[in-house]
């Protein structure tokens, strides 16, 4: 065991109570020896027999400009079309989570219940990528299924925490991978992938509202189960 166990553990509770789903970005873009660092840290993540199954598109600043604006256009027409099936239902105490992000955003940005018109304009930001200089397009290999996209989950979690241990801000974005036809002709990807989820990032614009917020987490007795 380290003798500096305590202060690194210190260090990891700080960047997961700094990190949060960034909603607002500032436009200059990062270096790309920034975004390198970036994901050369979250390739460290674990996976099922260390197949590593995710690939990751990353977007310059001109680029990301393009898909934001052929993205939108693509939404106005085309319904979602995901590669991998979206949940059939928020039950119980998910419904109620999800209720609560929503609601806590919402309030951060003014929108009021009943207001669908502000509130699909909310909805369409995560289509402009929250105005964030750069995204990554995360796919898994096909043939592994449930587990490759498992597997990208551990990546995209670790990505978006060695992104705030640099000072970059993300947010991880499902809707993204709704319209996955559009990434698959957009970014010349076949078939053999599936688009797991999007993340945006770059630096946080602190003074928008929608970064004012923050989620509860459950208390650990709701997640944990002893067994003796």
């Amino acid at each position: 065991m380290h003798a500096d166990t305590n202060s690194r553990t210190d260090i990891l509770q700080s960047l997961l109570d700094e990190r949060h789903s960034c909603r607002a970005f500032l436009p200059q873009p990062l270096p790309r020896e920034t975004i390198e660092r970036v994901i050369s840290l979250a390739q460290k993540s674990a996976s099922w027999c260390n197949a590593q199954p995710w690939q990751v598109h990353v977007l310059s600043a001109e680029a990301t400009e393009r898909a934001r604006h052929d993205l939108l256009a693509h939404v106005q027409t085309q319904p979602p079309q995901p590669d991998i099936a979206f949940p059939e239902a928020y039950r119980g105490v998910y419904a109620e989570r999800r209720r609560e992000c929503a609601w806590r955003l919402y309030e951060a940005v003014g929108v009021t219940w009943g207001d669908r018109v502000a509130s699909a304009k909310q909805t369409g930001e995560n289509f402009r990528f929250f105005g964030a200089p750069h995204l990554a397009i995360v796919s898994s290999d096909a043939s592994l299924g449930s587990y490759g996209a498992v597997d990208c989950g551990a990546f995209v979690g670790n990505f978006m925490l060695a992104a705030q241990s640099m000072g970059v801000a993300s947010i991880a974005q499902a809707a993204l991978a709704a319209y996955s036809p559009f990434w698959h002709a957009w970014l010349g990807m076949g078939a053999d992938r599936q688009v797991v989820c999007g993340i945006s990032f770059g630096h946080e614009d602190s003074a928008h509202p929608s970064n004012a917020f923050r989620t509860s987490r459950a208390a650990l007795g709701e997640a944990l189960t002893w067994v003796d």
